[in-house]
């Protein structure tokens, strides 16, 4: 039976504003997937990203490109090498595995072979701003199990400190979104142990990772621009001791999931991550969240209107979405 493919841009208002090193973003600007064959329909989503290149009109146009193949019958594999992997192609990915586990009267789990979506543990973002407000802002949080602290070059030390000083108690994932040089990232050691930084999240910009041949990090660091599928992952090794896998980068779940298997095989310490997104990003990337020892999947929590029936965050732990949301039979 032949297909029907829809895909669309939709925006999510921000319940506040999300400031990183790049930049600020008051909206979450998403590419939502439609699959349908017959009366069974599957959804996916995608965030394309302007760093990577991506933008909406981008990534509808590399849809439209697949359209057809997928429309006959494409498979997820088939995909792979009809899109490069990013946003597009994670869209078309997802929403294949729920088409594919409803049509089974299966789960995506299940179809997998990975354990169900279950509540965990998952990083509460803490966007920059100045060290006061950061402040204020963690020790509203400062009972979670997890924080994540967006910082820059500009205050870096005060902005660590003082979330540190305000929730004595959480791990905290440091985060400067590829803003520091080397010589920062070799002044701040002493101050990230001090403040019981847990991870440091791509500290130095992607293409500059020969610099950490050199450099014995007191605090173990995690890849995230630099790695977007299995294939950066020989590059990594020895430089970073994590990795952050996110779907908009890898192009989807079938790839995230051969990621995390490779990067386990090569002694790599497992990172899930996300953009802002709406709870159908968030979903597929649920069934990773068991395997690493880092979650941040708190993109939803952003949002002044999530999808109806998506994650819940209670008190640090994001509770995955109802039966039915996304991926099949429970």
């Amino acid at each position: 039976m032949l297909r029907t493919l829809d895909a669309r841009h939709q925006r999510f208002g921000l319940n506040a504003p999300f400031r990183i090193a790049r930049g600020v973003k008051t909206a979450a600007d998403v590419v939502t997937v439609t699959v349908r064959q017959g009366v069974i329909e599957g959804r996916g989503e995608g965030v394309p990203y302007p760093r990577y290149g991506e933008t909406i009109e981008g990534a509808l146009a590399q849809i439209a490109h697949a359209s057809a193949r997928i429309e006959e019958g494409a498979s997820r594999d088939e995909l792979r090498a009809l899109l490069p992997a990013g946003a597009a192609r994670n869209a078309l990915d997802c929403a294949l595995w729920d088409l594919e586990a409803r049509l089974a009267g299966a789960s995506v789990a299940a179809l997998a072979g990975v354990a169900p979506a279950a509540a965990v543990a998952s990083a509460i973002t803490i966007a920059i701003d100045t060290p006061e407000a950061m402040a204020a802002v963690a020790a509203r949080a400062a009972h979670v199990p997890l924080l994540k602290v967006k910082v820059d070059r500009t205050d870096a030390a005060m902005q660590i400190a003082a979330v540190r000083s305000a929730a004595p108690t959480p791990r905290m994932i440091v985060d400067p979104n590829e803003s520091w040089t080397i010589a920062e990232l070799e002044r701040w050691q002493d101050l990230l142990v001090e403040h019981r930084v847990d991870l440091l999240e791509q500290p130095l910009p992607a293409g500059e990772d020969g610099l950490l041949d050199r450099f014995a990090s007191q605090i173990p660091l995690c890849a995230d621009e630099s790695l977007h599928t299995s294939a950066d992952l020989d590059a990594l090794a020895g430089r970073y001791q994590y990795v952050n896998i996110k779907l908009d980068k890898t192009g989807g779940l079938t790839e995230a999931l051969a990621l995390a298997e490779a990067a386990k095989a090569r002694g790599f310490g497992l990172m899930v991550g996300c953009m802002v997104c709406s709870s159908l990003g968030i979903a597929p990337a649920m069934l990773l969240a068991g395997e690493a020892a880092f979650v941040d999947l708190d993109g939803p929590l952003w949002l002044a209107e999530d999808r109806p029936g998506g994650v819940v965050d209670r008190n640090g732990v994001l509770v995955p979405p109802e039966p039915g949301f996304w991926g099949g039979a429970a």
